[in-house]
Formats: C-alpha cells, sequence, structure tokens
C-alpha cells in the first residue's frame, strides 16, 4: 500500500504542475486568434493562425485532461451516485476506471502508430500551411500518457479507498 500511495502522490504533482501550467495556453490560443483577426483585417491574412490555434486548442484539452481527471472535473450521471456511500462509489468508480485504463492502451497504441507514420514518411497537413503532423501527435502521445498514468493513481486511490483510507476526491 506504501507503493500505491507514492505513486499516486508523485503522478497527481506531476499532472497538477503540468495541469496548472497549461491552463495559461488560452492565452496562447487567444493570442493566435487575436493576431488572425488584425493580420485579416490590417495586413495579409495569415495562413497559419487557424491551424496553429486548433494545435494549440489540442494540447490546452489533451494536456489538461489528467489534470481534469484528478480534480474529479469529469462528467458524471449524478441520478443515483451522489447517494451512495463511499465505499460503493469506490467499487463503481475502482471498475469504471480500468474500462478507461482500456480505452487509453488503445488510443496510445493507434497513437504511437500515428506518430510513427508522421515521422517516417515526414507527414503534412494538407492546408496552404502545410506544417509537419509529427509535433502535435507527439503532444497527444505524452497527454495520452498522463492521462493513463492518473487513471492508474485514481484506480490507486479507489483501492486505498476500499480498504477504509480516508482520501480526498481531488487530489491526495
Amino acid at each position: 500500500m506504501q507503493l500505491i500511495r507514492g505513486y499516486v502522490r508523485i503522478i497527481d504533482r506531476i499532472n497538477r504542475w503540468i495541469g496548472r501550467l497549461v491552463m495559461y495556453g488560452i492565452f496562447v490560443m487567444m493570442g493566435i486568434l487575436l493576431w488572425s483577426s488584425v493580420s485579416k483585417t490590417f495586413f495579409l491574412p495569415s495562413l497559419w493562425t487557424l491551424e496553429m490555434a486548433q494545435f494549440a486548442m489540442v494540447a490546452y484539452y489533451i494536456l489538461g485532461g489528467p489534470y481534469s481527471i484528478q480534480m474529479g472535473s469529469n462528467v458524471r450521471m449524478d441520478l443515483l451516485y451522489g447517494e451512495w456511500s463511499e465505499r460503493r462509489k469506490a467499487w463503481t468508480d475502482a471498475i469504471t476506471v480500468l474500462f478507461l485504463i482500456i480505452y487509453l492502451c488503445v488510443m496510445l497504441y493507434g497513437g504511437y502508430d500515428s506518430l510513427s507514420y508522421s515521422l517516417q514518411y515526414g507527414e503534412r497537413s494538407p492546408t496552404a500551411w502545410r506544417p509537419y503532423l509529427w509535433p502535435i501527435k507527439t503532444i497527444m502521445i505524452i497527454g495520452l500518457f498522463l492521462m493513463l498514468l492518473q487513471a492508474l493513481s485514481e484506480l490507486g486511490k479507489d483501492i486505498l479507498r476500499l480498504r477504509g483510507e480516508d482520501i480526498p476526491r481531488e487530489a491526495i
């Protein structure tokens, strides 16, 4: 159990730090979209702004996902869940997080194949700007891996709760 507690503490700390840092990505997106508006109004329209804003949004969401899971910000059907005991919630969460872990493993496998293809063949976006796609695919792989680590951390928290330890839902 000490190993689980240590794992949860380390992964939660890493994802909390990354999540807090990525929160400022909203300002990056705002800056890109502001430049897009200014350049379209006063200069020639930029080819890169829309796609770069999409890349920034992908990074914002995928790297913020583990922090969102950690904070309990995910959507949950509270019709029944809210009335359950802590033990029943922990059992339900432990079972459902296993499905999330399987899903993330499949996504990670597919993402790795896609990244390998992108690196091997120099894949580019089919737009006028034509950026390489491997940087955003790398960010997606990192985000999925961090989300998998956070899902395992949530499973560890559920196991500790089932053993009778009092662990806050938000963070350890």
